[in-house]
């Protein structure tokens, strides 16, 4: 992982060769390295599919469809996780910027970050961005 603080354990814990032989190089990336996909490059984004959104690394269940709108941000964008259990938050200063970041509670992985305040007409007034190769689409 980064070398931000998050828990100091998780329920699914694997070390970094167990993590890319299992993920490709992009996921791997993105989920174990905070890196961040190219902006509109996820068909997640604007799919209309009624679904579960799962963590990629370890299939914790995260987000629902229910709760996606189309920020036209580049990313998924989710108002609300599915549970507050399931992500953890983390403060990010890279980029020379205050940010939060949104990972897998169970198995620490990067998903995106969360924003608040941005005036879209959501419930929690919070948009989840998240990255799409972070995310395994469950149809319901």
């Amino acid at each position: 992982m980064s070398d931000q603080a998050g828990k100091t354990s998780y329920d699914v814990e694997k070390s970094n060769e167990e993590w890319r032989a299992e993920l490709s190089a992009a996921e791997y990336h993105v989920l174990r390295e905070a890196g961040t996909e190219r902006p509109f490059s996820s068909p997640f984004e604007t799919d209309p599919t009624e679904a579960v959104y799962a963590c990629r690394a370890c299939g914790s269940e995260l987000f629902r469809s229910d709760t996606k709108f189309d920020a036209h941000c580049g990313w998924p964008a989710f108002y609300a996780p599915l549970a507050e259990d399931r992500v953890e938050y983390i403060e990010d200063r890279s980029m020379g910027m205050r940010r939060v970041e949104v990972r897998c509670a169970t198995c620490g992985s990067h998903l995106g970050h969360v924003f608040e305040g941005e005036g879209f007409p959501t419930p929690t007034d919070q948009r989840f961005c998240i990255n799409g190769i972070s995310l395994t689409q469950v149809p319901v």
